[in-house]
């Protein structure tokens, strides 16, 4: 319940912050607080056909449409660097608000159409060899040049990101830790398991480092900075802040003798290492329950 509370909150922020921008784009504001309307006046906005809207919603793949969206939307006002994309992408109603209440921000056309502008011009530029046309294009189309430093570093951005994202809510690896399933699986295969078929469970902890399962330990397979990060010895996420337990519709029912990965039963987690093995949390919940993982 409180993950919905969560979205209705933001799609309301989001609709009121961006009555504004509606305005300075010459649509009415009201538009922004109509769910369905508000989408495809968005898309015209930022130079997208209003149906591509449609894509907010598909499950998972409307978190990225959703951040391309509100980069988009930034960019259209002027905004290019990389640290306003961010904060677009955090929490988009922030950034919204400022550039609706700063009468210095105007709009500057729909961003993607300046860029299909730019790339079309700059081939057949190219084509003739026109240096002096390509010069020109750079000067009146600045925003589209980046440094090697930035595209390096949008790039690893977004593969973190998105690697993060499928381990996330669709599909994660795994390590058989036990002899429990000797004579199918053997201790230390590996296999993907899908996180969407049984249902897919909204992560419980907000704040955690991307691509490291429950906690940084030392591991002999561990290399860089993974090898760096377990000095640390500790949980990989930070308890607080943290959602109540949530899990989406299931696609299907668990079938008999199907393998399945589960929470270790007793407590956070179970971290095993080649001298030892240790268990994270309460052996013996006060409730009587399983104390089921956080992550």
């Amino acid at each position: 319940m409180s993950v919905l509370i969560f979205f209705i909150v933001l799609y309301i922020l989001l609709g009121l912050s961006m009555m504004k921008l509606f305005e300075k784009a010459g649509i009415p504001g009201w538009k922004a607080l109509v769910p369905g309307l508000a989408a495809m006046e968005w898309c015209k906005i930022i130079g997208r056909k209003p149906q591509y809207a449609l894509w907010l919603l598909f499950p998972i793949v409307n978190f990225f449409i959703y951040a391309g969206m509100v980069i988009d939307m930034v960019r259209s006002f002027g905004k290019h660097s990389f640290w306003q994309a961010v904060m677009a992408v955090v929490y988009a109603p922030v950034p919204f608000f400022m550039i609706g209440l700063n009468k210095e921000d105007t709009y500057q056309g729909p961003i993607l159409e300046k860029e299909r502008v730019f790339h079309r011009l700059h081939h057949e530029a190219v084509e003739k060899k026109d240096k002096l046309a390509l010069k020109k294009l750079e000067t009146e189309y600045a925003f589209m040049h980046k440094s090697q430093t930035r595209e390096w570093g949008e790039a690893i951005i977004f593969a973190v990101f998105a690697a993060a994202f499928i381990r996330m809510f669709l599909v994660e690896a795994y390590v058989i830790p036990t002899s429990s399933m000797e004579g199918t699986l053997k201790v230390g295969d590996f296999l993907f398991v899908s996180k969407a078929h049984y249902g897919i469970r909204t992560p419980m902890t907000v704040v955690q480092f991307p691509l490291i399962h429950n906690r940084f330990s030392q591991s002999s397979g561990q290399r860089g900075v993974f090898r760096l990060l377990a000095l640390l010895d500790r949980e990989s996420y930070l308890e607080k802040p943290s959602l109540p337990y949530y899990r989406l519709p299931a696609m299907e029912s668990v079938d008999r003798n199907e393998p399945v990965v589960f929470n270790w039963p007793v407590g956070d987690s179970i971290v095993l290492l080649p001298e030892r093995q240790f268990r994270r949390g309460p052996t013996s919940p006060p409730d009587g329950r399983n104390d089921a993982s956080r992550r």
